[in-house]
Parts: structure tokens; C-alpha cells; sequence
């Protein structure tokens, strides 16, 4: 990365902390924060509070500790300012809402929500918290919209836990999915635009969360396990698998799923209506992908769309579930996500909300360049990794 490109982000994330600059009770604060995001986009190898406050001059990190913990300022009214940029300058008719969990490996026992538990990122149990996303994804770019952390029963049991991490007692206990159904419907309070959402099958085999969508005429695509059940009108209630398996050999296709970090990703898809089509105009399908190199690797999903929706449609939209991967790659490689050394509750959600605020702000620029047809200067997921800036 050149100085001419370090300055020129500087002085364009600036922009963006203008349109959120009017959250901050005092100046104090309100300057802090525009440093601490020019230190999430700098090439710094770690982007915690000691370095950021070296980035800046500062020889400790009380002001940026200050910031998180103590400062006056809104962090959601702030993250639907975000939301709002990142639909100025991605959304599309089209876009795909994304709903998907990552780990922050932690150690000890008083970080908010900290217990061992499974994280996706380190793909096994830990001890860590787990934080619940919602991406937005169109033809422009994707970033993050959205966030909570997971509050295990073990801490909502625990108010004197709670308390001390900085957890009001009104906050309850509530599930991922129900994580999942608060954002979707913040997004479509904000009036973001949107044709699909997806999730993985942690998501999509909770039928409830299914039928939610489905109540609220929002069509999906959701990942599920091999042995979740469907309504039918021929069968009655019948697993996904087993209606799949009964397809003939002429109804698989094989279709690039797009893009991926090791090439395009092609499989054999196949799908099977599963009700007729209502007076809503929508329809319900199972949608199965299977791998080329070994058929008996097959996954499922269940869909609700319009009517009209052809193969390849529902293609995209299971395809596009990816693109909250490669956010949550750039978020931590280049923004700092989970590099932040902070305790309360709080403090974490005013970290991720600058850091979604950095991957906006990156994201806008990579569209701004496909926009203008320039050369890109980042990679097709992230922007140059920490060890290659280092070189530079």
C-alpha cells in the first residue's frame, strides 16, 4: 500500500464518520473514534487498543479503552447509519440478506458471553464468544449490516455475572435464531432492500424461523440437515432426502455456484416442488447440491419464492450465502473484528459496530472502482493482507 492510498482512505473514511459524527455527546469521543477507524483500515498487524493508540501517538490505550467502555454515544444508532451507507452504495433490488455466526477465541472467564463452547472459526469447542451477523450481498459488493452477541444461559442465569460484564438484567436469554429474525426484521423496518435471505443449516432446519419468513412473505433459501422433514400434498410430511433421492437422473444440472476462494464452485443441483403454488403466487421447493467428485456428498435446503423462480435463481441465492465467509475474512484480516480486548457488553458491540463501519467503508471503494471500471486494488475477497502490506 502506497502513502498516496493510506491518505486517501484516511481522508474517505472520514466522510463516513461525518455521517455518524453527530452521535457522540462530546468532542472527546467523537475524535476518537474517527482515529480508531483509520487504525482498523491502516497496515497494522494487530489492531488492538495498544496499537491503535500508537497509530494516533498516544503512548496508552485509556482513550481508546475510554471510547468502548465509558464514552456517550449511541452504537446502534451508529450501526443503522452503516446499514444505510452500505445501502447507498451496494443496494440492489436483488440484494440477499445473510445470516451466519462467528467465534472470537478468548481466554478467561468475565468477557461478555465467554464460555467454552463451539465455534465455527476454530472448529471445535473452545472457550469464546460467539457473535450472530447479518450480511448484505448484491452484484456490487457485500458487508456487514448487522450484529448481536450470544448470551449463553449460563450467563442469563447469572445476573450478578451480567451485571459485572456490563449486561442490564433486561436483557434475556435469547437463541441464535431469534438473533437471526431481530435483524431480518430491523432490515426490513429500514426499508433495505432486498429479494432472498439465506443461512446456513443451523438456521434453516429451525422450522419456526422458517415459518416466519414464510408468514412475512419473504422468500429464502435455507440450508438444512439431511433428515429434516417438509410438508407435502402428495406425501404428506416427508424427509428432504428421501424426496430428492426419488428424482430421475435428468433432472440434475450442473451449475457454477459462482466464484470461490479455490476457483469456480460447480456442483449438480436439483429441486422437486414440494406444495402448488398458492394465490400468493409463491411456491415452496427442496433444493438439493451435490458434489461432482463424490455424488454421495449432498446438501439440502428449503425454499419459499416467487412462482416463478427458476433453478438457477434458487442457485444463486444458496450461492450467495458464501459472501458472509468472505466478509467475516476481510472483517478480521483487515479491520480488526477480532482482534478487540475488551470485557463488557457494552464495549464489544461498540467495537464490532466501528469495525463493520471499516468494512463498509472498504467495500464502498472496491464498488466505486468496478463502477468506474478501474483496476481493482484488492483481491476478490479481501484487501491486501497485513503480511503483504508490511512488504510494502
Amino acid at each position: 500500500m502506497t502513502v498516496e492510498q493510506v491518505e486517501s482512505w484516511s481522508e474517505g473514511i472520514a466522510g463516513l464518520h461525518a455521517r455518524f459524527a453527530h452521535r457522540f455527546g462530546r468532542s472527546e469521543p467523537r475524535e476518537r473514534a474517527l482515529d480508531y477507524l483509520q487504525g482498523l483500515i491502516a497496515p497494522l498487524e494487530k489492531k488492538n487498543g495498544w496499537t491503535l493508540s500508537e497509530q494516533v501517538g498516544q503512548l496508552r490505550p485509556d482513550g481508546v479503552q475510554r471510547l468502548l467502555n465509558l464514552s456517550d454515544w449511541d452504537e446502534n444508532a451508529v450501526r443503522d447509519d452503516i446499514r444505510d451507507f452500505v445501502v447507498e452504495t451496494i443496494g440492489r433490488p436483488d440484494g440477499v440478506l445473510i445470516c451466519d455466526d462467528t467465534g472470537f477465541l478468548k481466554k478467561g472467564t468475565k468477557s461478555a458471553g465467554v464460555q467454552r463452547q463451539y465455534s465455527g472459526t476454530a472448529g471445535r469447542t473452545e472457550n469464546s464468544q460467539i457473535g450472530t451477523f447479518l450480511a448484505y450481498a448484491s452484484a456490487a459488493g457485500r458487508a456487514l449490516i448487522d450484529r448481536e452477541l450470544y448470551l449463553p444461559a449460563s450467563w442469563t442465569d447469572d445476573r450478578d455475572r451480567c451485571r459485572a460484564a456490563g449486561i442490564a438484567d433486561e436483557v434475556p436469554f435469547a437463541t441464535k435464531n431469534e438473533h437471526f429474525r431481530q435483524m431480518v426484521q430491523r432490515a426490513i423496518d429500514a426499508g433495505v432492500p432486498f429479494a432472498w435471505v439465506t443461512a446456513d443449516e443451523a438456521y434453516g432446519q429451525v422450522k419456526r424461523t422458517r415459518f416466519w419468513l414464510e408468514q412475512r412473505r419473504i422468500a429464502h433459501v435455507m440450508a438444512t440437515k439431511v433428515n429434516d422433514t417438509v410438508i407435502t400434498t402428495r406425501w404428506g410430511e416427508e424427509r428432504v432426502d428421501r424426496l430428492i433421492a426419488a428424482l430421475p437422473r435428468q433432472r440434475w444440472k450442473r451449475i457454477s455456484g459462482g466464484q470461490g476462494a479455490h476457483g469456480e464452485r460447480i456442483y449438480d443441483w436439483a429441486r422437486i416442488a414440494i406444495r402448488p403454488c398458492w394465490e400468493d403466487g409463491f411456491g415452496h421447493w427442496v433444493l438439493a447440491r451435490r458434489s461432482v467428485a463424490d455424488p454421495t456428498e449432498i446438501a439440502y435446503y428449503v425454499c419459499y419464492g416467487p412462482a416463478v423462480s427458476r433453478l438457477k435463481d434458487l442457485v444463486k441465492v444458496a450461492a450467495a450465502r458464501w459472501a458472509v465467509e468472505e466478509c467475516f475474512q476481510t472483517a478480521k484480516g483487515e479491520c480488526g473484528l477480532d482482534h478487540y480486548q475488551v470485557r463488557l457488553y457494552r464495549a464489544w458491540y461498540r467495537h464490532i459496530t466501528l469495525s463493520m463501519a471499516a468494512l463498509a467503508y472498504l467495500t464502498a471503494i472496491r464498488a466505486a472502482e468496478a463502477t468506474k471500471g478501474a483496476p481493482s486494488t484488492t483481491s476478490k475477497t479481501s484487501y491486501p493482507s497485513a503480511s503483504r502490506r508490511s512488504a510494502d
